[in-house]
């Protein structure tokens, strides 16, 4: 049994809008975790809240294009290791949750009065010593400059995490102006209840958005349920020309954006540990390390997806690509060691269907082996 918590429960007006907790976490045994952890961190979440209130699990899950929440993985030192990542006994790591509406974080209020003495990931205990506030509790008109005339000219954020966007079916792993702001629009427009025309904006961004500096590295990283991502990590300048100040709505607009971004993060699959974003330049020391394991793993799914797709070429299209992902998904972890049932249930599949997909990619792997 995981021993009992006692810390202060951190609380926040009613009507926030946006918050960011962070759990203070210790490993309780020297343990190990599957590379693609932040799956079964990401259930472990939507399992808490579905405890007290099932729909709004459901509404987490499903409910809009844009999630309400963000998740990042865990941030603290892991043990060397190829195949696994290593948690070891008594050291501490920390995991936020970001609510980024006010039915979210309603929910995360009504679920910390409560708090669980430990987080579960798959059969890994963590036992939490403590949750704290990491970014003010606000809303979205709070994020407004009061004084845009001494706004600075100029925004800074860091990318701590792998971090891309869609585009085309491809991965973009740049931040591009347009594609850092329309990932922040998408949730203002959504969640904020203040809509912006989003075209006539982006349009704004890339006249009178300038990139000033840069200091940024590409990474794939194994991410989300299949597949693997092409990100980045490393910070970013982002400055405006002279016109910009002209448009009235859109000038604040983009420092209020630049304050949002690290409550919702940057990109896509922020529930996945994705996108986490700080504002400022930060230091390297400062970017999430992409464990051995997860990269080994991103490596091997992209490599089999390739092949798997080729072989499909004739069908082609957005349904060849998931195929080819999710047999690449179910090898590479099958190789690491994963369980098939363990795949399934991350992937969102039927044992059976888990178990012919195995198949069918194997033997697509001896014909290639043979041809």
């Amino acid at each position: 049994m995981a021993p009992r918590s006692h810390f202060s429960k951190p609380t926040w007006p009613k009507d926030t809008e946006l918050v960011s907790l962070e759990f203070v976490l210790r490993a309780v045994a020297d343990c190990e975790l599957y590379a693609q952890y932040t799956i079964a961190l990401h259930a472990w979440f939507l399992q808490q809240i579905q405890t007290f209130d099932p729909e709004l699990s459901a509404y987490l899950h499903d409910g809009e294009s844009e999630k309400p929440f963000a998740l990042t993985g865990l941030n603290g030192e892991f043990v060397a290791h190829s195949r696994t990542l290593q948690l070891a006994r008594d050291r501490v790591y920390r995991w936020r949750v970001n609510g980024l509406s006010a039915v979210a974080v309603a929910g995360l209020a009504t679920w910390l009065k409560q708090p669980p003495p430990e987080m579960v990931i798959k059969d890994t205990p963590l036992h939490i010593q403590g949750i704290q506030v990491a970014l003010p509790a606000t809303t979205y008109q709070q994020l407004r400059p009061e004084d845009i005339a001494t706004a600075p000219k100029e925004m800074s954020l860091t990318f701590t995490s792998p971090t891309s966007f869609r585009r085309r079916g491809h991965h973009l792993p740049l931040p591009w102006p347009r594609n850092v702001f329309h990932s922040y629009l998408r949730r203002w427009n959504l969640f904020s209840g203040q809509v912006v025309p989003q075209d006539e904006f982006l349009d704004w961004v890339d006249d009178h958005v300038i990139i000033q500096r840069h200091q940024l590295q590409s990474v794939k990283v194994a991410a989300g349920k299949r597949g693997s991502v092409t990100g980045f990590t490393g910070a970013i300048t982002y400055g405006l020309d002279r016109k910009a100040q002209a448009h009235g709505e859109f000038y604040p607009l983009f420092f209020t954006l630049g304050r949002l971004a690290p409550y919702c993060g940057t990109g896509h699959k922020t529930t996945f540990g994705l996108g986490e974003t700080v504002a400022g330049w930060q230091g390297e020391q400062n970017l999430v390390a992409v464990p051995s394991a997860q990269a080994l793993l991103a490596e091997r799914i992209e490599e089999l997806t390739v092949l798997f797709r080729e072989q499909r070429k004739r069908t082609g299209g957005d349904r060849a690509q998931n195929i080819a992902e999710n047999w690449a998904t179910v090898v590479a972890r099958r190789e690491l060691g994963d369980s098939l049932q363990e795949i399934a249930t991350d992937l969102g599949l039927p044992y059976e269907t888990a178990k012919t997909y195995s198949k069918l990619a194997r033997r697509a792997l001896r014909e290639k082996d043979e041809g």
